[in-house]
């Protein structure tokens, strides 16, 4: 049976060849060819691919895209389709399922928004559901720096609490729109924002969402 995270990686794999290497994606500063070097250092390169939450080792991480990125784009493309190497945690059900739902999930979404044709896709419930369960364990972390309160709130009254402060915003949505909100893409994702004017112009702006 296929899971969600081998079904968003060869979705990804398919946008992200369909679109070619210089397409435009929400991820700031970075082309196709970027994106599609991120996620392939970030399952082959482990001595590098920390360097995206270790200061120290930032500069090493971006060398090492830089050199994937230099590669030729169908390979990048392939790599991604065929996985992490064989011995790699990733390889585990487990841990893709665990590291790479929303990872793919989001990603797919980036390259597929940054496109003027675009339109949502439609998501199955159960993955709804397993999206919106990754969103409840993370949504603080994601929300930690931002400068006000952040409900997240499905349509069936569900929250999620993702930064606790005042004057509270209120975001509604489904939860593969308010996951994309809480990755940062706020301008992208179909949502509806209630709250004081001023709070959500700083949180429409803001840089501190998502990792």
């Amino acid at each position: 049976m296929s899971t969600f995270a081998k079904r968003e990686r060869l979705l990804l794999a398919d946008l992200l060849e369909t679109a070619g290497p210089e397409a435009p994606t929400l991820c700031e500063g970075w082309r196709t060819r970027d994106l599609a070097a991120h996620v392939v250092v970030r399952e082959r390169r482990p001595d590098a691919a920390g360097g995206a939450l270790i200061k120290p080792l930032a500069s090493r991480l971006e060398k090492v895209l830089e050199e994937y990125a230099a590669k030729p784009y169908e390979e990048l493309i392939q790599l991604i389709r065929t996985g992490p190497p064989r011995f790699s945690p990733f390889q585990l059900k487990q841990v893709d399922e665990a590291a790479n739902t929303v990872e793919f999930y989001v990603h797919a979404e980036d390259v597929r928004r940054a496109q003027g044709d675009w339109s949502p896709r439609e998501l199955d419930p159960v993955f709804q559901e397993t999206l919106w369960s990754r969103l409840e364990r993370t949504a603080r972390l994601l929300g930690r720096g931002i400068p006000t309160g952040l409900v997240l709130r499905r349509p069936n009254g569900q929250t999620a609490v993702a930064h606790r402060g005042t004057p509270v915003v209120t975001v509604t949505g489904e939860p593969s729109e308010l996951l994309l909100f809480a990755f940062g893409r706020q301008n992208a994702a179909r949502v509806e924002v209630d709250g004081d004017k001023d709070a959500i112009a700083k949180l429409s702006e803001t840089k501190q969402l998502g990792f």
